[in-house]
C-alpha cells in the first residue's frame, strides 16, 4: 500500500527560488551581443577590462564573473546573443535556464537588459530540474554540475513563477518514475495528496467499477494488469463558477505498441 510519504515523493517543490531581498544577492545581467552597451554601462574600467580580456561578445549562454575587491562575485553577465545571431525560437529570456547550475551556490538576482523578467525567472526554475527522487541525502552532484542556486523572484510576478515552476517539477518527477514504482495506485496517492494540498475533491473508481459506470475503454485497455486501472476525478473551485475541464491520460506503462506511423509523423 501506498503511504503519505510515498505519495510525497512526488510532489516535489522547485526549490530553487527566495522572495527575500537581499543586499548580498548577486546580479546577473542580460547582454545582448558585443554591441550592447546596455548592460554594460554601469561596469568600472576594470570590469571592462576583465571583460574584454575573456573576449566576452555576449554570445546566446554564455557568461562571465565579475569579482568584487574582496575576492568575491560582484556580477555575472549573461549573453543573450545578437539580434538574428543564433536566438532560440521564442522569447530569449527562456535561455537564462541553462544557467542555473553553473553558477557557484549562491542567492542571485535579475539584474540590467531583462526584458521579461517573469520568463527568465521561470526558465531558471525549469533549467534547474534533474530527476533526483531516489538520490540519497548528501550525495554529490553528476561530473560538471553543481547544487542549483537561488534566485530572488521578481516583483508582481512571484507566485505565478514559483506555481509554474512547481507543477513543471512535479509532472517531470512523475514522467521520469519508472513503472514497477509508479502504478495506478501510486499515481492516485500522487493526485490525492496535491489534492489535499489545494483543499480539491477526489474521486476515484476502480478496476469493474469503470465498466458499471460506463467507462469501457480504460477497462479494456487496463485489465490485462494485476494492477487495477482507475479512473481519478480531481474537481476544484466554487459550485457554481464556469466549468473548465482537463482530461489527460495518466500511462504507468506502456509496453509501445506497434509503430503505425512513418518516421516523418
Amino acid at each position: 500500500m501506498t503511504t503519505t510519504n510515498d505519495a510525497e515523493r512526488w510532489a516535489r517543490d522547485a526549490d530553487v527560488f527566495t522572495t527575500a531581498a537581499s543586499d548580498k544577492a548577486i546580479p546577473i545581467h542580460a547582454v545582448r551581443g558585443a554591441d550592447d552597451e546596455t548592460s554594460l554601462s554601469n561596469l568600472t574600467p576594470g570590469e571592462r577590462r576583465w571583460v574584454e580580456a575573456n573576449a566576452f561578445k555576449g554570445s546566446a549562454k554564455s557568461h562571465l564573473a565579475l569579482a568584487n575587491g574582496e575576492g568575491g562575485l560582484a556580477a555575472v553577465l549573461f549573453g543573450l546573443g545578437a539580434a538574428g545571431r543564433g536566438e532560440p525560437s521564442g522569447p530569449d529570456e527562456l535561455m537564462l535556464g541553462d544557467l542555473a547550475r553553473k553558477l557557484p551556490p549562491a542567492t542571485y538576482r535579475l539584474g540590467e537588459g531583462w526584458r521579461a523578467p517573469d520568463l527568465a525567472a521561470l526558465a531558471w526554475g525549469l533549467g534547474a530540474y534533474r530527476f533526483e527522487v531516489y538520490k540519497g541525502a548528501g550525495k554529490e552532484p553528476a561530473d560538471g554540475e553543481r547544487e542549483p542556486a537561488r534566485l530572488v523572484l521578481p516583483d508582481g510576478s512571484a507566485d505565478r513563477v514559483r506555481a509554474v515552476a512547481n507543477a513543471v517539477w512535479r509532472a517531470r518527477d512523475l514522467i521520469n518514475a519508472p513503472a514497477n514504482d509508479l502504478g495506478p495506485a501510486e499515481l492516485e496517492a500522487a493526485a490525492r495528496a496535491l489534492a489535499a494540498r489545494h483543499g480539491a475533491d477526489v474521486t476515484v473508481t476502480i478496476g469493474d467499477d469503470l465498466v458499471a459506470r460506463n467507462f469501457p475503454l480504460i477497462h479494456a485497455v487496463g485489465r490485462a494488469s494485476t494492477r487495477a486501472p482507475r479512473l481519478i476525478d480531481v474537481t476544484w473551485g466554487r459550485a457554481d463558477a464556469p466549468r473548465v475541464t482537463i482530461v489527460g491520460k495518466g500511462v504507468c506503462f506502456d509496453t509501445g505498441g506497434l509503430d503505425l506511423k512513418p518516421a516523418a509523423g
